[in-house]
């Protein structure tokens, strides 16, 4: 089981983005179940779009048909944004980030798919040292 930020995601439905072939190759390849939280799944859309349109934009929500799976968040996850936005307001964090961190964090899972290294490799999560980040190889 893994959480899923926006960067793999945007960049495994554009071909033409660096990081397309190990992000795709992660997405196909990982047993899941492949997490994304509501709050990413908002700002892939919106990064779709501008970037490639809308057929692009629901060719990435029809992957949830197929092998994504949206998790809400609850009130905890949200208290836990609210800390973590604080607490890093100098990165800044911001409210994606932070619910990717969050809902990782009440799962108890240790991966993260992300290509932010900058953000998650200076957030230390409540339940581990860290997080281990995929993909490994950018």
């Amino acid at each position: 089981m893994i959480v899923i930020d926006s960067g793999p995601l945007v960049a495994a439905v554009n071909i033409r983005d660096n990081h397309h072939e190990i992000c795709a190759r992660l997405l196909r390849t990982h047993p899941g179940p492949l997490l994304v939280p509501v709050t990413v799944v908002t700002e892939v859309c919106q990064l779709i779009e501008k970037r490639q349109g809308g057929k692009a934009e629901a060719a990435f929500l029809r992957s949830f048909q197929s092998g994504l799976v949206l998790i809400d968040l609850i009130n905890e996850d949200l208290d836990r944004m609210i800390d973590l936005v604080e607490i890093y307001a100098n990165l800044p964090l911001g409210a994606a980030d932070a619910s990717v961190i969050a809902v990782a964090e009440r799962l108890g899972l240790a991966e993260v798919a992300t290509l932010d290294r900058r953000h998650f490799t200076v957030v230390r999560p409540r339940h581990l040292a860290a997080f281990t980040l995929l993909p490994e190889r950018l």
